[in-house]
């Protein structure tokens, strides 16, 4: 219930800020900004997997959200907008490093790129190993998901958004949307199947669907 009652305060609060911007106060789109600028940096990297690359989306995303405000429909919820706005720029900036690479992703683990979870550097070696082997296998598992599959994973277990969120963002129906995930969740427990009888693995690595 205070969850509820905190998403509702920021939408209102959201709002607020909306009609102050349009109103002619371009400040209050900096706080709009700071209010979500985390959120969608953070979404951004699990999809690119590039500090880089997250930081472009979110300053593209920012900017063309800033453009389209006027389309905004007041009704909406402006965090499930803009969270769709940045999946679409992160994903068109995929789309842009394939055609620069001119070759396919690669599925080669790269152990200086930061991967969906980084190991425990305390840990001892045996468990180093294993981690450094379950986040290979997720990278690679990541890289065979579609657009659609992955942002769906991301959204949904790294995230915790709901079907109807990921389906806006997708702009897919709900039911298209559970299909993504579905398949996303089937890719990655193939990858990490053979590791679940792993020693060391105090649970196995599989993911909820």
């Amino acid at each position: 219930m205070a969850l509820l009652r905190s998403n509702t305060g920021m939408a209102k609060n959201d709002q607020a800020l909306i009609r102050a911007v349009l109103a002619g106060n371009k400040d209050a789109y900096g706080d709009l900004a700071e209010r979500h600028g985390d959120t969608m940096f953070r979404v951004a990297f699990r999809i690119t997997e590039s500090e880089p690359d997250a930081q472009e989306v979110v300053q593209e995303a920012l900017l063309r959200s800033y453009r389209s405000l006027t389309e905004f429909d007041a009704r909406s919820d402006f965090r499930t907008w803009i969270y769709r706005i940045t999946v679409n720029c992160a994903l068109q900036l995929l789309e842009k490093r394939k055609k620069e690479a001119a070759v396919p992703i690669t599925e080669e683990f790269d152990e200086q790129v930061s991967g969906i979870q980084l190991p425990d550097a305390t840990a001892g070696p045996e468990r180093l190993l294993l981690d450094r082997e379950i986040e290979h296998r997720r990278h690679a598992a990541m890289e065979k998901m579609t657009e659609d599959e992955r942002v769906a994973f991301v959204l949904r277990h790294l995230e915790g958004r709901s079907t109807d969120e990921i389906a806006t963002a997708l702009g897919v129906t709900p039911n298209n949307a559970k299909q993504s995930v579905f398949r996303a969740v089937q890719k990655m427990r193939k990858a990490l199947a053979p590791l679940w009888g792993a020693p060391l693995l105090g649970r196995r690595p599989g993911v909820k669907s």
